[in-house]
């Protein structure tokens, strides 16, 4: 926040703190105020949700009732969204849930091991639960890293940060990411387009982790000079990777032959990460996934992590965590 915007905000709002657990967000400008609640409260409402706080607004201003430490994170949320406001004149659904996360993560990098912290040019990424700690640790301690569990657990996002802060310190020659495209049998030739164009879908959310914690333009000149390696799992065969950091990911679709072809071709100086939801399984026959067996027969090897997520390790819209869970509790019924 610039000075320029910091300074008309606290002389637009006043904070008053109450001895019952309350603190009052008072506003001198009604537009503002308006802007924050929303109409009909949906703002608030919203808020009032994510922050599991009471917010009621009362004539120029919106009051907090809940424990101090929930108080202040609502305040600085309020704050947040009258930047907002005043730069653009709006507020979105997901500006409410940015503008808990932005200070929340604050909270989360005060009481953080450095060590866990990914520093990547765009960003530093923080693990938000242990096991993504332990993740975290095993992909930059372990020779092989095969993890589990449900989409929007971090398990791609974190081991393509840890290998490009291993890219840009050298430690590495190349990041190779792949993933089994179509299905296990890849049968791209009925896709319109060359090659590029027929994996490209199958791809992108490999190239959107790597736009996000680098710039366009460094991605894209890695890429085209080899640093950065994007293909479908078939084009791993017959290779020996040295210097590299590659990963296999929605691993639940790969075979057991796959997953072994990919695992063998680890080389010198070089690590393996095997990501997958068993529970997104496309195959033809659930029974061909070779995620779940790759983790039997070599978790017990002290060169390999093993890593298993669920729901509560899920860091996207809160929503999302629920519906795993409902999702998990209905198959296990």
């Amino acid at each position: 926040m610039n000075n320029t915007v910091s300074k008309k905000i606290n002389s637009t709002l006043k904070f008053v703190y109450s001895d019952n657990n309350s603190l009052s967000v008072i506003f001198h400008d009604n537009d503002l105020l308006m802007g924050v609640v929303g109409e009909f409260n949906e703002n608030l409402k919203e808020l009032e949700k994510i922050t599991n706080t009471n917010l009621y607004s009362r004539g120029n201003s919106i009051l907090i009732k809940s424990t101090p430490e929930q108080n202040e994170i609502t305040k600085n949320a309020i704050q947040f969204l009258a930047n907002q406001f005043i730069n653009n004149g709006s507020i979105e659904k997901k500006d409410i849930i940015s503008s808990i996360d932005k200070f929340m993560i604050e909270e989360k990098v005060k009481n953080q091991n450095v060590s866990d912290i990914i520093k990547t040019p765009k960003k530093s990424v923080i693990p938000r639960s242990e096991r993504q700690k332990e993740y975290v640790r095993a992909l930059r301690q372990s020779d092989i890293v095969i993890s589990a569990g449900p989409a929007g657990t971090g398990k791609t996002f974190l081991a393509v940060a840890v290998g490009l802060t291993m890219l840009l310190d050298k430690k590495i020659e190349r990041i190779i990411l792949s993933r089994p495209a179509v299905e296990a049998g890849e049968r791209l030739g009925f896709l319109p387009g060359d090659m590029k164009e027929k994996v490209d879908p199958y791809l992108r959310p490999l190239y959107d982790s790597l736009y996000d914690l680098f710039d366009f333009e460094k991605i894209q000149r890695m890429i085209e000079i080899g640093d950065i390696e994007i293909a479908p799992l078939a084009f791993m065969r017959g290779r020996t990777l040295k210097n590299s950091f590659a990963i296999l990911d929605e691993a639940q679709n790969a075979t057991d032959t796959q997953i072994k072809m990919f695992l063998t071709r680890i080389g010198e100086n070089s690590k393996i990460v095997i990501n997958g939801d068993p529970s997104q399984i496309d195959l033809p026959n659930k029974n061909m996934s070779g995620l779940s067996r790759s983790k039997k027969l070599l978790g017990h090897l002290k060169e390999i992590s093993v890593v298993d997520f669920d729901h509560s390790d899920v860091v996207r819209h809160p929503l999302v965590s629920k519906i795993v869970k409902a999702y998990s509790d209905q198959e296990n019924d």
